[in-house]
């Protein structure tokens, strides 16, 4: 096990290296898609905050700056996900090689332990707020051990400020990204959630006014929540909300179908400043949401959702996976047109990926049904099992041609048209067109380092919406297991 050089001359000072290692598509010279850009990593910068002032930290952010390992510092700390687990064992490898004490931590480290722990002096196991300060406490001591696991007693009261100032904001669309809570109330077989968190609380929250203050800590006006579930403790929403209300934000989140349908916290979000949220429909078949376990959606009325953010001046970012075993090759066009008809502003749809952790995978797994552990393939984007109601091929040609369709310029404007006023006509057309239909603008503007310059347009489509009475046609009821009965979308 490697021992820093601070350590073992019994300083207490230590020079860091937070890495967060990028995919190879956003490292490409020829194109760097707009999402690698968005958000900086706020997990290691919330890690950083734990160091003592005397230490030395940098922050580096593979997808957004230029990566050099000709550094040696005391220690790395580098997350690790699916799709980039390769590229940080390679850097992890090579830190090692110097003397460098490595630490890995993230979804895959949690998922695959014993895999991570080839390449590292130290892995994390779950959320790392507990124990980091345990890790930094043990390895200025010269004592470090090889495998730290988070359990009960898990709370995020009280956490040292967000290092926001190791952040480079002009990098990020977004640089104003902030978690409040941490997890998610539900328990869908497809996620990693319950395996990173096993072995204590799967969801809990900060105080409110400790949330409040590191809003205000944020510049400007517009910002994105990053949890999971925004809305899942509604007490904590609701005095979120209330304290946010004056502020004049405007804000991005996510929550679950149930929770938009539920009571009145939605129009309190509106109120504070709520204009887009991100909604998991995943699947309209009841045979699916059982099977998945996102028993939340079941017998949930799908257009009920959209006309209520729609009439509220909230833009929709709806999330949907192919493949499940309830999908036969119509799922593609009827989703998509079922999307453009609802208003549904940006659609993020997934090829079914059982991720390893999770009930998914350990179920495909005992059936044989995996077909790859290449983990640059589990994307979502590319087929890794064998599908039941159509073959490989099929599946993976109809994800592509969902895109393609929902963002033609001809269901951009069915979508738009399908709101009340001009307003939200107008914002639609502009969120969904300049978010797919100019990449190679975005491509340009990454590179020149002008991300920052346009917060103030994102800002402009993100402003109040007049809510008016919907007459559309998506009044109909669609909720699990029933499409609107129409042709398809080109």
């Amino acid at each position: 096990m490697n021992a820093p050089a601070a350590t073992q001359q019994g300083s207490h000072a230590l020079k860091v290296k937070f890495i967060l290692p990028a995919l190879t598509e956003a490292k490409s010279p020829f194109f760097r898609p707009i999402k690698y850009s968005l958000f900086p990593p706020l997990g290691l910068a919330t890690l950083a905050a734990f160091l003592s002032d005397e230490d030395e930290a940098e922050l580096v952010d593979d997808h957004v700056e230029r990566l050099t390992t000709d550094d040696a510092p005391d220690l790395v700390v580098i997350q690790v996900y699916i799709t980039n687990a390769y590229r940080a064992y390679a850097l992890a490898d090579r830190y090692r090689a110097k003397g460098c004490h490595v630490a890995l931590g993230g979804l895959h480290v949690t998922s695959l332990p014993d895999e991570a722990a080839a390449h590292a002096d130290t892995v994390f196991l779950g959320p790392g707020e507990q124990t980091f300060p345990e890790f930094l406490a043990d390895l200025r001591a010269g004592a470090p051990k090889p495998r730290y696991v988070s359990q009960a007693g898990r709370s995020i009261v009280g956490l040292p400020p967000v290092r926001r100032d190791l952040i480079k904001r002009d990098r990020y669309l977004v640089p104003n990204s902030i978690v409040v809570t941490r997890g998610c109330p539900q328990h869908c077989d497809f996620c990693y959630k319950d395996a990173f968190f096993e072995g204590g609380r799967g969801f809990y929250t900060q105080r409110v006014d400790e949330a409040l203050a590191e809003i205000e800590r944020l510049p400007g006006r517009h910002l994105y929540f990053l949890d999971d579930h925004l809305f899942g403790d509604r007490r904590f929403a609701h005095a979120l909300f209330d304290g946010m209300k004056g502020m004049g934000r405007l804000f991005q989140g996510a929550a679950t179908v149930d929770s938009v349908l539920r009571g009145d916290l939605v129009e309190k979000a509106a109120e504070a400043g709520l204009r887009s949220l991100f909604v998991g429909f995943e699947t309209f078949s009841p045979e699916n949401l059982r099977a998945c376990n996102k028993k939340q959606n079941l017998a949930r009325d799908y257009a009920a959702v959209t006309r209520r953010l729609s009439d509220l001046g909230i833009m929709i970012n709806g999330s949907f996976v192919f493949g499940m075993d309830h999908d036969g090759p119509d799922v593609f066009a009827r989703t998509v047109d079922w999307a453009v008809q609802c208003g549904v502003t940006t659609a993020t749809f997934h090829i079914q990926t059982p991720y390893p952790g999770t009930r998914l995978y350990r179920d495909m797994q005992r059936m044989g049904r995996l077909t790859t552990d290449n983990w640059n393939l589990y994307d979502t984007r590319h087929v890794v099992y064998r599908p039941t109601m159509m073959d490989a091929a099929t599946l993976k040609a109809g994800y592509d041609r969902a895109y393609r369709d929902f963002y033609s310029w001809r269901n951009i404007t069915r979508g738009a048209m399908s709101h009340d006023t001009i307003k939200h006509r107008t914002k639609h057309f502009g969120y969904a067109a300049g978010w797919k239909k100019f990449e190679p603008l975005w491509d340009a503007v990454i590179r020149l380092r002008r991300l920052h310059m346009m917060t103030p347009l994102l800002e402009g489509v993100l402003s109040k919406v007049t809510a008016g009475a919907r007459t559309s046609p998506t009044a109909e009821k669609v909720g699990p297991g029933s499409f609107p009965q129409t042709e398809p979308a080109d």
